[in-house]
């Protein structure tokens, strides 16, 4: 029986009478006492008061360990590496959540179950994301969307495609947790919509060609030329990856489960303004937007494009003694309008036209 003056002893004292130690790999509970530049100070009852570095427990620099790990609260901590010559122990608090993390993933039942991941970054290949604090893997091929730094931020459903956690490896799909979660057959998406629809969608996926966008359940192209009255080289000049835009559906083919879609029906037509003031014979001044072996395209009004045939084009040249290049304004004579077509002819002299 232990003799009276033990009650006097210090703790540290009592450790070394019992033999008590800490080792590597022992789960421990702490109670956070301070922090200092690079460390949380935590009392674990051990002989001195034990450290777990700032990246033990933030992931980011822009995380502060202060919102984690609260002064005069008590966690759990995993001891990573046992005393040093200062009797000094070194904690973790990010591989206690890790591990709790994985085990919540091996309970679930992945194969029924979509996850929400954080992208973190995207590298070659595909993207990192955060799943319940633990680092997963998204293929690029498993992208609904494509791989772009605009994806970083975004909240992504995820299935889970593979995962070993001797290994930490989680692999995930974005495309399979997509497919999954449409709780509406396409037949049932195609009963409701009709053409001339205005609906609300978001920017799935850009293409050279077009732009994919969700309409709630379904992948709608808006093709390039259906973005704007004005000339556009590519959908990243005016859209990007997640942007909600309201868009007009011009198209639908059940069979195919196809829509096209418009956002330049739901802009003010620039032809109408064109109409009013742009006469067949009269000089009008513009803007080189495209050349093209045919001739050039010249912007004759906001969002209003007239075509000058490679005939002129070399007959304006050798008028003005310069070679025309995209942003060169000229002056030509509108040679015809065709409203119902929105095509405007130009002609470098005007010869064929009565002045």
């Amino acid at each position: 029986m232990p003799s009276g003056d033990t009650k006097e002893k210090t703790f540290a004292e009592l450790l070394d009478l019992y033999d008590y130690s800490f080792k590597k790999g022992n789960l421990v509970k702490g109670e956070v006492i301070s922090y200092d530049s690079n460390n949380v100070l935590v009392d674990i009852g051990a002989k001195t008061v034990a450290i777990c570095p700032n990246r033990e427990v933030v992931s980011s620099k822009n995380e502060s360990v202060k919102d984690v790990l609260e002064k005069g609260k008590e966690y759990e901590f995993l001891i990573i590496r046992e005393e040093d010559d200062d009797g000094q122990l070194t904690l973790s608090y990010k591989k206690v959540q890790s591990a709790y993390s994985w085990k919540k993933l091996q309970d679930l039942d992945v194969e029924n179950t979509i996850l929400k991941g954080v992208v973190l970054s995207t590298v070659k290949g595909g993207a990192i994301v955060d799943v319940e604090g633990i680092k997963g893997f998204v293929p690029s091929s498993h992208l609904r969307t494509k791989l772009s730094d605009e994806l970083v931020g975004e909240t992504l459903d995820l299935k889970v495609l593979s995962m070993d956690h001797s290994t930490n490896t989680l692999i995930l799909s974005n495309r399979k947790a997509y497919s999954e979660n449409q709780e509406k057959p396409l037949k049932a998406v195609f009963s409701e919509i009709k053409l001339g629809q205005v609906v609300e969608g978001e920017i799935v996926r850009l293409a050279d060609f077009g732009a994919f966008v969700d309409i709630g359940g379904l992948d709608g192209l808006l093709p390039l030329s259906q973005m704007s009255w004005r000339w556009v080289d590519h959908p990243t000049d005016i859209l990007k990856i997640s942007q909600k835009i309201k868009v007009e559906i011009i198209g639908i083919d059940t069979e195919k489960q196809r829509v096209s879609l418009s956002l330049k029906s739901l802009q003010e037509d620039p032809w109408e303004k064109a109409k009013e003031s742009i006469k067949e014979g009269e000089k009008i001044k513009g803007t080189i937007t495209r050349l093209k072996p045919f001739g050039a395209f010249v912007e004759v009004l906001p969002g209003v494009e007239a075509l000058l045939p490679q005939k002129e084009v070399l007959e304006l040249q050798n008028k003005m003694g310069s070679i025309l290049e995209v942003g060169s304004e000229i002056e030509a004579v509108v040679m015809k309008f065709n409203f119902a077509e929105r095509r405007i002819s130009l002609s470098a002299s005007g010869n064929s036209v009565e002045e």
